[in-house]
Parts: structure tokens; sequence; C-alpha cells
């Protein structure tokens, strides 16, 4: 019995950033009525890799939902659509902004066939700006966010994060004002206009990185692994790979020199402040690189750990996979798809005391769902869906 039991949304997205906002709704109770293109549904069916004909990017990112194919230039589909905003709660959609006031269903529209609706939008720029129209993926806003010019090797390229936060923090902050909507509706009946931008999301997670520029007036650079301004905090090669080792204030920097047999470094005027390890970082890292890389990482680990300093191995997905702390907290859940059969989907992050996020249905199959949505929502048995859908 998930928090959000009860809330409808209508969900017109597609790729990622509004399929991941509909797929944690939906996580925690929402009954999502996901809106596919005729034929061929969501564009990320389309995008492998693939387990049998199923697109194995496109069921990890629309768990929990049902589908349905409406043509949005049909006008019977279009008075469908009417039909079913009038039970709805929410709609979402990352079309292009404008998009859906061609179609005729803008929010503008909306609002006054159901005034409570709650209309989120997750486009790259947002409704206004110079670039409102400009289309958008997720390198692209990585790239004009900035967080690519903060992020690779020291002296090296610029690099884009490898898991495309440009989407996914799109769609977390969609859910974010999606409940802060429902809250306010809650309290007073009135929906309201949702507008998230990519590009904004991206700027909004910069943190450090302008308070550095409007502090020294330069544009932060890469610098790998470490912390621009906490040393040390970085990856330190060991002799089969690397460790992470974080020392954030001068206790963990004692610690971390007894472990190392190096008590001389404690007082040595080049490291006796977080300021003088910062400005000294390379000099530090240096010598710290001969240390640990005497040791194996699972060899470091404990070490480390008996000294309580924040430490870690970069894990792969292999690793992942077998980590204990995340099989125990169920971030892999295993599903059974009609098609593809079992495949493992990342688990709900979110835990609950009292009404936790559930993952109980595999990705639904292109259209499959549209007269038990239509039964749902409208009260319309089969005959009055085919005659209403023209089907």
């Amino acid at each position: 019995m998930g928090p959000l039991q009860g809330v409808k949304v209508l969900d017109l997205t597609r790729v990622l950033a509004g399929p991941y906002c509909t797929m944690m709704l939906a996580d925690f109770g929402a009954d999502v009525y996901k809106i596919e293109t005729p034929g061929t549904g969501d564009d990320s069916r389309a995008f492998g890799p693939f387990i049998g004909k199923e697109s194995a990017y496109y069921m990890s990112l629309n768990r929990n939902k049902r589908s349905m194919c409406m043509n949005m230039k049909d006008e019977k589909h279009k008075a469908v659509f009417k039909e079913m905003v009038k039970k709805a709660d929410v709609v979402v959609e990352n079309y292009r902004p404008g998009t859906m006031e061609k179609f005729g269903l803008g929010y503008d529209v909306l609002k006054e066939i159901n005034p409570g609706i709650i209309y989120v939008e997750c486009s790259g720029f947002g409704r206004t700006g110079p670039y409102r129209l400009k289309p958008a993926y997720d390198v692209v806003v990585q790239a004009m966010g900035g967080i690519m010019s903060i992020t690779g090797a020291e002296d090296g390229e610029p690099t884009r994060v490898g898991a495309s936060i440009g989407d996914v923090s799109a769609g977390l902050f969609s859910v974010i004002g999606c409940l802060m909507a429902l809250y306010h509706k809650q309290k007073t009946g009135e929906g309201q206009l949702v507008d998230v931008a990519m590009l904004d999301c991206q700027v909004a997670m910069l943190e450090n990185a302008i308070a550095r520029y409007y502090t020294t007036g330069e544009s932060p650079k890469p610098i790998g692994n470490r912390h621009p301004s906490i040393t040390p905090f970085a990856a330190f090669p060991a002799k089969d790979g690397n460790v992470i080792i974080g020392c954030g204030n001068q206790k963990l920097w004692t610690g971390m020199c007894e472990l190392f047999g190096k008590p001389e470094w404690i007082d040595d005027p080049r490291f006796a402040t977080n300021g003088d390890r910062t400005n000294n970082v390379k000099e530090l890292m240096a010598l710290m690189n001969e240390v640990t890389v005497t040791k194996t990482v699972d060899e470091w680990l404990p070490l480390l750990e008996a000294k309580g300093l924040p430490c870690a191995p970069i894990n792969d997905m292999a690793r992942i996979t077998k980590d204990p702390s995340i099989l125990e907290r169920e971030m892999l859940v295993e599903l059974e798809h009609p098609i593809a059969g079992k495949m493992t989907v990342p688990g709900c992050p979110i835990k609950m005391s009292a009404t936790p996020g559930e993952i109980k249905k595999h990705a639904p199959l292109l259209g499959a769902d549209i007269n038990e949505m239509l039964s749902d929502l409208l009260g319309w048995d089969e005959a009055t869906v085919k005659e209403k859908m023209g089907l």
C-alpha cells in the first residue's frame, strides 16, 4: 500500500528523464497509465541491449506501469485523452515545449477540463528562455550545464559522467515537483504546472563549483578523482586496483598517518592542516601512493575500516551485483517478463517503514493494457473502447 496509492498518472513520456520520474511514482503506488506511439511505442523500445526482441533499456525504466497506444493527432484519440484527464491527478510529458500545444492538449486546455490537474513538463531547457525549442540529450545538458568541465583526469579532456545524470536528475526533480504539487493540491484542491528543465537541474547540482568560481574568479577544471578542497580525499593505487580514502577532518588524517606508519606526516608543516595538505596535494599523494601500492585493495579495506577511515573499492558492475549491502537492502530485484523471461532491475532506494515502495510488475508490452486501463479509469467495456478509439 504505497503512499501514492490512488494517484492516477497519465504518462506521455519516453526514453529516460520522464520515464524515470513516472517509474518512481509507480514504485510508490501511483497508477501509471503509459501512453505510447502506435506501432513503435516509447523510443527506448528500440534501444539495446535486447533480451530476445525486448529492450532491456526500456524494461529497466518502465516497471509497474501499464501501456496503451494513442495517436495525439487523431481526433478520436484526443477526445479519449481528454476524458482520461477528467479522472486523472497528474499528466507527465517530456516533449519539446510547444508540442502538446500543437496537439491542442497543452496545460491551458487541460486545466479547463480538470482544474485540479498537475501537469509536469520535463524538457531540455524549460518552457521559457532562449533555448526552449532546442533539442536536448543527456550529453548536451551535461556539456552546457558545466558538469563535463569539472569531470575527467587532471589536465585531460572534459568528460561525460558515465551515468546519464542529465536525464536522471531531471527525472528526480520532476518527482519532487510532482509531490510538492500533490501536497499543495491536498490542501487547496488546486492543480498547477511543474516546469523542469534538464539544464537547470545540472546547474543546481554543481554545488561548490559555482561557489569556487565566484570566490576565486577562476573556472574549476577537471582534477581526476580527488576533492578540490579536502585532502586526502581521492583514489590511491593498490597492488591490484585502486582504493578510495577520504580524510575529512584532522582526527581521520592523524589516524591514517598512524596506520601508514608515518607519524612524522602529522607534524610536517606541508601537511599540518587541511589547507596545507590541499596546497601540497601532489607531494602528499606521491608519498601516499608509495604506501598504498604495497597492499591489495582487499588487504587495505579492513585496516582502513578498523581505524574508522572512510574507504571503498571502486566497484564495477560485477562487484556491485555481489555487494552484501546492496543485496541485503534489496537494490537488485528480479522480475519475470512474459517474453524476455527473468531480468534484474535496480530496486527502490527510498526505504519507508509504513509505506514502502514495491516493484511488483514487469514493464508492459506495447499497448497490451488498453482495455484494462480504460475500464479502470473510465469504466468502459471492451466494445466501448473499440468504438471510442476507432479500433
